[in-house]
């Protein structure tokens, strides 16, 4: 009887640790921890980012991941941050021009330890410094073709006629073609200026400088007059060049978010280099670009700081840099993606990094500068003659520098 009853207690003991176990097991599946996470991409990337937080989802089976996402281009990422950041993204894209303002703002959090580690180690060093200032990493690099070149038609231009904005004019006219550039866009209008040799600094008080109203900027204003009187030229947005390109348009500045329409587009005919030079008082002068990055910010008011950075270094990792270039032609700021075959193969990375060379950093353009700008492109274009250019680039010039 003894024997029957100690076999007894320990089949009653054994099977309450296994339901306790099971019970243990059940209640820490239910507890696991809730994780809520707000993501701002563009409209073009927000299939492929949505793919991209899954896979994360998948790889961090140890909590439940609730993202949302909301559509912001990474050129409005600082406005829409300013307007409420509360309420603005945990992780979320950014043009690394809104560096200074973002950090000034205390919008980001500084980047330590193993992110700080891996930025450093698996970034192009030009991506790197673009999401450091005063010796401080705030961001992720994302990508390094923040910049523009001149997509063309083949079938339209040989490759001399590209070396030259006038040739290029006369080629295009006499096709019945367009050549597009978008002088209403801050970002495009000042590779004249740069071009001539004009600066974009910050003095000691974190102010803009800009001498685009000086003799050579003077020159350069009088360029973009002539450019947009031309009969050849044309205007507008992304969907006007896409849209127009093969057809009415045979030429047009972009950059590489628009190399797989181009390449659709065009076919064989596919086309893609540095940008012309243009007649600066009568002097061939190779148009210049601004170089930007694409960054990855974590808001410092994050209620998750470590999901969420946990989730920009996993977006902007090598996979899916490879992932960017492959789905959206984005030149990627990881050195072992860039140095691939596949990426040295792109036309449009080729061109891109062409204009490289002679190409303006971003990290010295604070946001003063850009609606004056695009005014006065905006004027050239309306063929708004009713003050000279040179009081007219006065006027811009004192907006930009207040």
């Amino acid at each position: 009887m003894k024997k029957f009853l100690s076999v007894l207690v320990l089949a009653l003991l054994v099977t309450s640790i296994i339901f306790a176990a099971g019970a243990g097991e059940t209640s820490a599946t239910m507890e696991k921890e809730v994780v809520t996470l707000k993501v701002w991409a563009s409209n073009e990337d927000q299939t492929m980012v949505k793919e991209m937080v899954e896979a994360f989802k998948t790889a961090n089976p140890e909590k439940t991941y609730n993202v949302d996402f909301g559509v912001v281009s990474e050129a409005d990422a600082k406005a829409r941050y300013l307007e409420d950041p509360e309420v603005a993204a945990d992780v979320f894209a950014f043009a690394n021009d809104q560096l200074k303002d973002l950090v000034k703002a205390g919008a980001l959090y500084q980047l330590s330890g193993k992110y700080l580690e891996t930025v450093k180690a698996e970034n192009g060093e030009g991506s790197v410094g673009s999401c450091t200032l005063n010796e401080k990493v705030y961001g992720f690099p994302m990508t390094a073709d923040n910049g523009y070149f001149m997509y063309y038609d083949k079938s339209v231009f040989s490759e001399e006629d590209m070396m030259n904005l006038d040739k290029m004019l006369s080629v295009a006219q006499k096709a019945g073609k367009k050549v597009f550039m978008d002088l209403s866009n801050g970002w495009y209008v000042a590779s004249f200026f740069l071009g001539a040799g004009c600066k974009l600094s910050i003095d000691d008080n974190g102010k803009q400088v800009c001498d685009f109203n000086n003799a050579k900027g003077v020159a350069a204003g009088e360029a973009i007059k002539a450019f947009a009187a031309n009969p050849a030229f044309m205007t507008g947005d992304d969907a006007v060049l896409t849209g127009g390109m093969g057809t009415s348009i045979a030429a047009g500045v972009s950059g590489t978010w628009n190399a797989n329409a181009m390449k659709e587009i065009l076919g064989v005919n596919y086309g893609a280099t540095k940008l012309p030079e243009f007649s600066l008082a009568g002097i061939p002068t190779q148009m210049s670009s601004f170089a930007g990055y694409k960054l990855v910010g974590v808001n410092k008011l994050t209620k998750y700081p470590v999901d969420a950075l946990s989730l920009a270094a996993w977006l902007t990792n090598e996979s899916n840099q490879l992932k960017r270039f492959k789905t959206r032609g984005m030149g990627p700021s990881n050195s072992k993606v860039a140095s691939s075959s596949e990426v040295l193969a792109a036309p449009e990375l080729a061109a891109l990094a062409q204009q490289g060379a002679y190409a303006v950093s971003q990290n010295d353009v604070l946001g003063n500068y850009w609606s004056p700008a695009e005014a006065f492109g905006a004027a050239m274009e309306a063929k708004d003659y009713s003050t000279s250019v040179k009081a007219q680039l006065d006027a811009m010039v004192a907006q930009i520098v207040q």
